[in-house]
């Protein structure tokens, strides 16, 4: 059947084509395409190539020209000053503890009180599953709103899981990224969860297998995104709120909010915080939610998400002693892959200013060692290279060695592009069984 021209369907597989276009070009080593934004979904001219095994830096093959080879070399000439894998490093719980301490200063994470009361909207049964539509208020903003799902009469405590949406260039949504509710979906969410995560609502998948897993919108998406009627005239570019589930709205709040990460970012530092902090402090809070409730074991609690979920992941694992599981989908590279190749595919949430000097961006999810973690990549991922992400896996080794549990950590390498796969699902789940019950 042919298209028509005012589909919204067609706009939304143009929208994901042109992402998934971007995501998956890599091969043999090369990637030549990049954002229009460091989050939208357009597609710019060729930007740069990479040899596949390679990390060098010259004035051809990195993002900052002639400037590279010295920024590379400032980078590499020692282990990063806190690096576990240093010799004079010999416990692991005083190096975790100043790891720890250090990453907490660098992120500048806002302090948000105590476990703020959450609030039940709706109650209700969907497909095997006792599903929870909850909220609470922070300091600042609109409600954070967040999904409950686990399996219907089930009595006895379960093991929970903080599960993480992505990024996609899409702010619009959130939790319903990776959660389905009821037979009728937004077709946007069913699209995205076609081409990330093969037609699955990954957070219902893992509930039924015997869990109760929570999905909270992150800082700024769905319930916590930035609301156009609250910022000036002149940056609205003409746009409102107005019928906001309509997708040629819901496309154009996601183009502008994609060049609206600058001036998130620069507010962000100059109300002396960081996006990674920001992002922790609200997922800190999720998580003492979770552990709070009367039907969570809190003593095995995992967390995962893929892509900006898996950065999540990252602090949230590694900073956080009550998880004891976790898994990062889709966003493991090492700070050199990021500042010589890559940094260009990614938002300004990723990013932490001096904390490259003291720890390798997968030390970050490492300072939990020996708490299990498992890393799903994709060989032909546009957002990192294979080098990069070859080159982090080495680092959590050597960590996990070190740490005297290597078998508490894996990294497995799928084909393919940027997404969160059925076959990767299964691995992810099995690891969450095995360490969470």
């Amino acid at each position: 059947m042919m298209e028509k021209e005012n589909d919204p369907n067609r706009k939304l597989n143009d929208w994901h084509y042109s992402r998934r276009k971007f995501i998956h070009v890599t091969s043999a080593g090369l990637c030549g395409l990049a954002l229009k934004s460091a989050s939208a979904s357009g597609l710019a001219e060729p930007l740069i190539t990479l040899k596949a095994g390679s990390l060098k830096a010259n004035e051809n093959t990195n993002l900052i020209g002639a400037y590279g080879q010295w920024a590379s070399k400032s980078t590499k000439t020692k282990l990063p000053s806190l690096s576990f894998r240093k010799k004079e490093w010999t416990d692991i719980e005083a190096w975790r503890k100043k790891a720890k301490e250090q990453v907490l200063e660098r992120i500048a994470m806002p302090d948000l009180g105590g476990t703020p009361k959450v609030t039940v909207h709706k109650k209700y049964l969907y497909d095997g599953l006792q599903i929870e539509e909850i909220s609470w208020q922070l300091p600042y903003g609109k409600p954070t709103e967040a999904i409950v799902l686990k399996p219907a009469n089930t009595k006895e405590p379960l093991p929970g899981i903080l599960a993480f949406h992505h990024h996609g260039a899409d702010k619009y949504f959130g939790k319903r990224k990776i959660t389905r509710t009821s037979d009728s979906q937004h077709p946007h969410v069913v699209n995205s969860q076609q081409n990330y995560y093969d037609g699955f609502a990954w957070a219902n998948e893992i509930a039924r297998r015997g869990y109760v897993v929570m999905v909270p919108d992150a800082f700024p998406f769905a319930s916590r995104r930035v609301m156009l009627q609250d910022v000036p005239e002149h940056l609205r570019k003409g746009l409102n709120d107005n019928d906001p589930e309509n997708i040629d709205n819901i496309e154009a709040y996601n183009d502008w909010a994609a060049k609206h990460e600058d001036v998130m970012a620069k507010s962000l530092f100059c109300a002396g915080t960081t996006w990674p902090g920001v992002w922790v402090a609200e997922d800190l809070k999720a998580l003492d939610i979770l552990c709070s409730r009367d039907d969570v074991d809190a003593d095995k609690i995992g967390c995962g998400g893929l892509s900006g979920g898996g950065m999540r992941t990252v602090f949230i694992g590694g900073l956080d002693s009550r998880i004891k599981c976790s898994v990062c989908v889709g966003l493991m590279t090492t700070w050199e892959d990021f500042m010589l190749n890559k940094s260009y595919t990614h938002t300004w949430m990723s990013f932490v200013p001096v904390l490259p000097e003291e720890l390798d961006f997968p030390e970050i999810l490492g300072m939990n060692a020996p708490s299990p973690a498992l890393v799903l990549n994709a060989e032909q991922d546009g957002l990192f290279t294979l080098p990069g992400m070859k080159e982090a896996d080495k680092v959590l080794q050597e960590v996990y060695k070190k740490a005297k549990a290597p078998e508490h950590y894996k990294c497995s390498f799928y084909p393919g592009g940027h997404k969160f796969g059925r076959e990767m699902q299964s691995e992810a789940f099995n690891w969450f069984d095995r360490w969470l019950k």
